[in-house]
């Protein structure tokens, strides 16, 4: 997928204002409606025009695209980040799972690089103008030690938030809060801030804040549902002669029988020690055979007694 430069396609400056993108899209619509314009690629420019306006206009897809583009230009072959969007604050329809967010965009058609980014889910925002009128929910993607999930936690996090200043430019803020981790919460699901989304107009009270939750990536460790897997390194004796091995734990230590014989790769569940929850996860043991290294005259002897003594070819069905 190639990256789309929006500020070239406007023929702005990366620093413009809010309402330098404003004149630019106007001049450029006017002229590339296909219903006036003589040019050629009339059609298609007038897309890719209104395309890059929808990004821009928007101080909180434009801040998120300001991070990811800083270092692409057009052309240039591109594939987003996963979690390329973790952190931003966004109004509307809210987050999804490792893309982008959008609002209002309603029926429009616009590229696979701006689909692979922001419209993967649509929705709108409240109109304003009204006098009294709730504030807009807002959503971001967080990462948590997917341990905290085991006994719940209270953790900082920090958040960016777009804002555009007076004199028209967008801006990234920082905003600091702490948030109560629930006990068994899985990747995907929410917790919810009441009053911490967007101020409301008036009398309108404040929008809400949905944290969607993630988990960062763990040494040995990953996390399917409530089902954590561990990958556990054994010696090639202890897997096969068998062996009861200690398993760190988020909650303690375990001690694990390992049956005689075991290979490469076998799973040994611990029922119900996954994420904790009404329906408890297991936790499935992966083993990996770590093979010691031949790194003295010691070892070497052993080995060549194994290469004697043990009837093995591992290539015999080949």
């Amino acid at each position: 997928m190639e990256f789309k430069d929006y500020y070239e396609v406007m023929g702005v400056a990366r620093d413009a204002t809010q309402d330098d993108i404003k004149r630019a899209y106007r001049k450029l619509s006017r002229k590339y409606h296909p219903d006036v314009s003589t040019e050629s690629d009339a059609e298609e420019r007038f897309k890719e025009v209104g395309e890059a306006y929808a990004v821009l206009k928007d101080p909180e897809k434009r801040a998120a695209y300001d991070q990811l583009g800083a270092n692409y230009k057009a052309g240039q072959d591109f594939q987003p980040p996963p979690g390329w969007d973790e952190g931003f604050e966004f109004s509307g329809a809210g987050a999804t799972a490792g893309r982008g967010y959008a609002s209002g965009f309603g029926g429009a058609q616009y590229s696979d690089f701006f689909e692979e980014l922001f419209a993967q889910q649509r929705g709108g925002r409240p109109a304003g103008g009204q006098f009294s009128m709730r504030g807009d929910d807002r959503h971001a993607r967080i990462s948590i030690d997917f341990r905290d999930s085991y006994t719940g936690a209270q953790r900082p996090i920090t958040l960016r938030v777009p804002e555009v200043t007076a004199d028209g430019h967008v801006v990234t803020k920082e905003k600091t809060l702490n948030i109560k981790v629930p006990k068994g919460i899985r990747e995907g699901q929410k917790i919810r801030l009441a009053g911490q989304g967007g101020p409301g107009v008036g009398s309108g009270k404040a929008g809400d804040l949905f944290l969607e939750i993630a988990f960062s990536p763990a040494k040995r460790y990953r996390v399917e549902g409530a089902d954590v897997y561990l990958t556990l390194p054994v010696t090639p004796w202890e897997a096969a002669l068998g062996a009861t091995v200690t398993v760190p734990m988020p909650t303690g230590n375990v001690d694990l029988k390992i049956p005689a014989n075991s290979r490469q790769g076998s799973k040994l569940r611990l029922k119900g020690k996954g994420l904790p929850g009404q329906i408890p996860g297991n936790l499935y043991a992966v083993l990996d055979i770590q093979q010691p290294p031949a790194d003295s005259d010691a070892a070497k002897e052993i080995y060549q007694r194994m290469a004697e003594e043990l009837p093995f070819d591992p290539r015999a069905d080949l």
